[in-house]
């Protein structure tokens, strides 16, 4: 039986190629060949991109299983046990267990095009029972080898249902006894005292190992983890949500058997007769190399499919802060800062905390502000810089009116974000205060930028007063607080551009990728603090997602090019105080960055060296391959050794290529070949010191 009652016979089927659904390849999406297939007798979709397949099966037993996953590259195959079946769905509702052994009828199935060249498949499944439906999302992007997915679940019950747990990564793969090693990088934990974007790579016990990492705000791991065999072929996969989960990998040789999941912590959703419940979206993709591939794999697809699109081609911004000033800002001195700002080049100019009478009550302080903020504001644009504020939404001063007028709206747990109370933003009252507010904000002060900040932007919360429940605290805010506050005001204001701060970089998953342009990596830190962070960021999210904040006010080389790499680039000096030579050194190293960013946003992250530390030189190379370019940048701290040789990565091995060196003027020809094996000298004459090698080709490619 097909959707709709539709009987077909088998060998008509059969004669007619027994494809029911789509089969195109579309000439306006560039090498893309979707082919999005269903087999009605076999009852099998099988879903390409030209790069990547999946297929799937709702088996003659009834239930909906996952068959494979393949490169069509490589050849690589990722497929379930023999003996265990594997699902895209998994999910808890009332004690009842929704996943692979789970016996379903095929409601509806369809196939279309998406934004973003994309495709999506949807496949509706109700149970025998008629207890409950899923529909399951299944997309592909043009060139991506990597499957993004989700899972919505309706309660058909007359009564109310609990969800009680979902499972954003319910995969099970053949283990074909390889030895696994599993890779994930930490966040910016407790102002990096407990995680500073370490990269940790872990080999699994075959014997029932198991490694985890614990995401979302205030979580120890960013929300991406990366696998691959003694033969090196890889998994990498992420997931959607800011609210903590837990994600974990398990290889257990005896079973044959590697498992995966990622599961939502202590979540308790009730779901009311035809109610729906999301499960996060999540993507897996497929690789075949290093770690550096498999970042680069997932840095491409996340930009393709899910990222907030880059606002303009002269992204990332140099930006100046305030924050060297803490609380003791007033109009003349930010004034007299905006005008040094556009001399040095910069381009977004932002108030920190303190512009406003109290965390909570954000309007211009009087006394700090005298001829108002929108003034501030509209001298900032005169001078062709755009504008912004700090704002810690999900924060408010005890003394704010808002908390005076209504003090349950604070969380029953709270951050000590700078003596303030947390507000819970999945309160329906608290929700709908805030987007009025932020819009009003918004408009007042004419803002291009917000800069989000806060402790713990997924506040805990139990309270029975409020409109939640008390029990699915980290679910709801999470999705019906922070990420509707968000949504809704972008909705609104869509021109404004939003930067993601935890305190730090401690909420970097890829629903984070999803709503703000750029994030945070370490906060307010020195050179080698900041190369760390960037060295371990860069795995998994993109550059542009590693803006960095430079607190000095006397510069030199080894300063400046220690925050060069990545997104933003944030001077936080005092710009009055600067000495002469100071600040032309930032104007000659902002007009250096304008001329690399772009090549290096776009351009494929090697890591070059170990990780920075104080006795070591570190290496970090973009190779742009549209142009097959590098640009490298070398530091050394203090470590020995005046010269150090260096290993490109990405070249064509048969074409000659120009070094040339930012400092030692030095230039010369080496092949791709002897680039990479024999390396490139670069001359450290001291140290504290630093050198930028440009790669380029002498002759432009077919």
């Amino acid at each position: 039986m097909l959707p709709g009652g539709q009987r077909k016979d088998g060998r008509a089927a059969r004669r007619a190629g027994l494809w029911v659904g789509l089969l195109l390849c579309l000439p306006g999406m560039g090498r893309a060949e979707f082919q999005f297939r269903y087999d009605a007798e076999e009852r099998i979709w099988t879903l390409s991109n030209g790069v990547l397949e999946a297929v799937f099966q709702h088996t003659p037993a009834q239930t909906f299983e996952f068959r494979s996953l393949s490169d069509l590259r490589t050849k690589d195959t990722w497929a379930p046990p023999d003996n265990i079946a594997s699902s895209p769905i998994r999910l808890q509702v009332d004690g009842t267990l929704w996943d692979a052994r789970t016996q379903w009828r095929l409601a509806a199935q369809t196939s279309r095009a998406i934004a973003r060249g994309g495709y999506r498949q949807t496949i509706v499944l109700r149970d025998l029972l008629a207890t409950g439906q899923v529909t399951l999302e299944l997309e592909l992007f043009e060139n991506q080898p990597a499957l993004r997915y989700r899972v919505r679940f309706r309660n058909l019950r007359p009564a109310t249902a609990r969800v009680t747990l979902a499972d954003m990564l319910p995969w099970s793969f053949a283990e074909l006894e390889k030895t696994y090693r599993v890779f994930r990088v930490n966040q910016w934990v407790r102002g990096g005292i407990w995680g500073n974007f370490e990269p940790l790579t872990t080999t699994l016990n075959p014997a029932g190992g198991t490694v985890s990492v614990n995401s979302g705000a205030h979580g120890q791991h960013c929300g991406w983890l990366a696998l691959r065999d003694d033969a090196d072929r890889g998994l990498f996969a992420g997931w959607e949500f800011d609210g903590r989960a837990t994600a974990a990998v398990r290889h257990t040789r005896w079973q044959g058997h590697l498992q995966l999941a990622a599961t939502i912590q202590q979540l308790s959703r009730p779901l009311g007769p035809n109610q729906d419940f999301q499960v996060p979206a999540a993507f897996l993709g497929l690789y075949h190399g290093d770690w550096d591939e498999a970042g680069y794999r997932t840095q491409r697809f996340a930009e393709a499919a899910i990222a907030k699109p880059i606002p303009d081609q002269n992204f990332p911004y140099v930006i100046w802060d305030s924050w060297r000033y803490q609380f003791d800002l007033d109009e003349e001195t930010l004034r007299r800062n905006t005008e040094i700002a556009a001399r040095i080049g910069v381009e977004l100019f932002v108030v920190d905390l303190g512009w406003a009478e109290r965390i909570g009550d954000w309007r211009a302080d009087r006394g700090k502000f005298p001829s108002g903020m929108r003034a501030l504001s509209d001298y900032v644009h005169s001078l062709g810089m755009k504008f912004g504020l700090h704002f810690a939404l999900a924060e408010a001063d005890p003394d704010s009116a808002v908390l005076r007028a209504n003090p349950d709206w604070t969380s029953s747990e709270t951050y000590h974000y700078f003596d303030a109370l947390s507000l819970c933003l999945s309160h329906q009252p608290v929700r709908q205060w805030l987007v009025q507010e932020t819009v009003r904000m918004i408009d007042e002060y004419n803002l291009d930028w917000i800069l989000q900040d806060g402790e713990n932007m997924v506040k805990r919360c139990t309270k029975t007063s409020h409109s939640h429940d008390p029990g699915d605290s980290n679910y709801s805010n999470a999705v019906d607080g922070l990420n509707a506050v968000i949504l809704e005001v972008q909705r609104q204001r869509p021109r404004v551009l939003w930067e993601n701060c935890e305190d730090g970089g401690n909420m970097m998953t890829f629903n984070m990728v999803r709503n703000y342009v750029t994030s945070i990596a370490a906060d307010d830190s020195g050179p080698m603090t900041t190369r760390q962070a960037i060295y371990g960021v860069t795995y998994p999210f993109s550059t542009r997602y590693a803006d960095r904040y430079m607190p000095d006010h006397e510069l030199d080389y080894y300063k400046t090019r220690s925050y060069m790499f990545g997104g933003p680039w944030i001077f936080m000096n005092r710009l009055t105080e600067m000495r002469p030579e100071d600040v032309e050194l930032a104007i000659a190293e902002v007009k250096l960055y304008k001329q690399l960013r772009r090549r290096i946003r776009e351009g494929r992250v090697y890591h070059l060296s170990a990780r920075p530390a104080d006795n070591r030189v570190d290496s970090l190379q973009s190779y742009h391959e549209a142009t097959d370019t590098a640009i490298i940048f070398v530091t050394r701290p203090q470590a020995t050794g005046n010269y150090r040789m260096v290993r490109p990565r990405g070249l064509q091995r048969e074409r000659n290529y120009s070094v040339r060196f930012q400092e030692s003027g030095r230039t010369y020809t080496l092949t791709g070949e002897q680039l990479m094996t024999d390396g490139v000298r670069v001359d450290l004459p001291a140290m504290w010191t630093t050198e930028i090698v440009y790669i380029e080709p002498l002759q432009p490619g077919p």
